[in-house]
C-alpha cells in the first residue's frame, strides 16, 4: 500500500497506524477523550484488512491483562486508555514489565485528580516515568508533540517494545488527541506470521522445553537476580534518548516542554526573540529515557530554565536533576484540564527567569 496524506484527529492517526504496523491485536474500554480510538478501529474493521483483532473488554481490568495474554503469544499488541483508565492498568502493567513482554500502551491524558474533567493535562507524568505500578520498573515513554508522531510514534514503540521486550508507552493528552492535522501514513506492513518463538508461551518444542512465562519468583535470591537482570536492561535503553532543539544554539533562557506545552513554547520563543530575548526550546520526545545529559550540557550555556508543564509540577523535577544546581530551574504550569497561552509563558519566563 503506497503512502497516503489524510486529515485526521490525533487518537484516529493512533488507530491508523496500528492497523498499518501490523498490529495483531487492540485491546481497550471507551473512555474520553481517546475513545476515537476504539471507535475507529471498529468502523475501519481491520480483520478485514489485515486480520488484526479488535476487541471492547468488559473493563480496564480485562483489557490490560488480554494485552498480557496477547504479549506473551509473542504477538504485537497495542492498548489505549485516558488517566483514570490508565491507573486501573496499573497492576497489569507492572506484571507485563516484569515478564518482559512487549506492548504499546497509549495514554491521552486528561485532567484530574480522580475523575477530573476531558480537558487535556500532563498530570501523569510521574505516574509513566517514575514506574506508576509496583515494583522497581520502567516504561519506554514516547511524548508525541503532532498528529504526525502520533501515528508515527506507534510503528516506533513497536520496533523499541520488541528491541527490548519491554511496555512502551505514547503519552499524549486530550490536546493532541483531539485536533486534526495533516498525516502522511506510512506503508502498510504485514502481520508476521513468522517470528522468534524462544520465549513466547507456545508449549513444548522438539529442540526445548515449554516457556513459562510469569513476574511471579517466590524465592528472594532468583527475584533479586531477574531484578538485577532488568535493571541492566534499563540502562541499555538510555541510548535510546530522543529530543528536539529549537534555537537552542544562541539561547540564553531555555524553555523545556513536551507534547501540548512545546507547541506552546514554540510560539514563546518566537514572541521572546521578537522582544530581543534569546529563549530557546529543548522538547524531550523520550521522557524514559530523559535527556538529562543534553540538559545538563545546556546548563553550562544558558542563565536559567523554565519547565513548562499542563500540570503542578512534575517534569521539573527531572529537570533540576540533570541540572544539578548549576543554574536556577523554575517551573510554570496551568492544570485541571487548562491549557497555557504563549503570552502566558512568555510572562512566566520574564517574571522567574529574566528578570532574576
Amino acid at each position: 500500500m503506497k503512502k497516503d496524506i489524510l486529515l485526521l484527529k490525533g487518537n484516529e492517526a493512533i488507530a491508523e497506524a496500528a492497523i498499518r504496523a501490523g498490529a495483531d491485536a487492540y485491546f481497550g474500554y471507551p473512555i474520553t477523550p481517546q475513545s476515537e480510538v476504539l471507535e475507529y478501529l471498529m468502523l475501519e474493521k481491520p480483520e478485514e484488512r489485515t486480520g488484526m483483532v479488535v476487541l471492547q473488554a468488559e473493563s480496564e481490568l480485562a483489557a490490560i491483562n488480554m494485552v498480557f495474554g496477547a504479549a506473551s503469544a509473542g504477538r504485537k499488541v497495542i492498548t489505549s486508555s485516558s488517566s483514570p483508565g490508565v491507573s486501573l492498568y496499573q497492576e497489569g502493567i507492572s506484571y507485563i514489565a516484569g515478564a518482559e513482554l512487549p506492548c504499546v500502551i497509549v495514554n491521552i491524558v486528561r485532567g484530574g485528580p480522580g475523575l477530573g474533567t476531558i480537558q487535556p493535562s500532563q498530570a501523569d507524568y510521574f505516574q509513566s516515568t517514575k514506574g506508576g505500578g509496583h515494583g522497581d520498573y520502567h516504561l519506554l515513554v514516547l511524548a508525541p508533540a503532532s498528529v504526525q508522531e502520533m501515528a508515527d510514534f506507534v510503528k516506533l514503540g513497536f520496533e523499541l517494545a520488541f528491541k527490548y521486550r519491554n511496555p512502551v508507552m505514547i503519552l499524549s493528552d486530550g490536546l493532541i488527541g483531539q485536533i486534526m492535522e495533516k498525516v502522511e501514513l506510512f506503508e502498510q506492513v504485514d502481520r508476521a506470521t513468522e517470528f522468534d518463538q524462544s520465549w513466547v508461551t507456545t508449549g513444548k518444542t522438539p529442540d526445548r522445553e515449554r516457556n513459562i512465562i510469569t513476574s511471579l519468583n517466590l524465592q528472594s535470591v532468583m527475584q533479586e537476580k531477574h531484578n538485577f537482570k532488568l535493571q541492566a536492561k534499563y540502562k541499555k535503553m538510555q541510548s535510546e534518548v530522543r529530543f528536539e532543539e529549537i534555537e537552542c544554539e544562541d539561547a540564553e533562557y531555555l524553555m523545556v516542554a513536551y507534547g501540548s506545552s512545546a507547541r506552546v513554547c514554540q510560539k514563546t520563543v518566537q514572541l521572546a526573540r521578537d522582544k530581543g530575548i534569546k529563549a530557546g526550546l529543548l522538547r524531550p520526545i523520550t521522557l524514559y529515557p530523559y535527556p538529562s545529559g543534553k540538559l545538563n550540557e545546556m546548563a553550562d550555556r544558558v542563565k536559567g530554565m523554565l519547565s513548562v508543564e499542563m500540570s503542578a509540577g512534575q517534569m521539573v523535577e527531572d529537570v533540576r536533576l540533570a541540572v544539578n544546581g548549576k543554574i536556577p530551574v523554575e517551573h510554570y504550569g496551568r492544570f485541571g484540564g487548562m491549557v497555557h497561552s504563549p503570552r502566558e509563558v512568555l510572562e512566566a519566563l520574564e517574571e522567574k527567569i529574566v528578570k532574576k
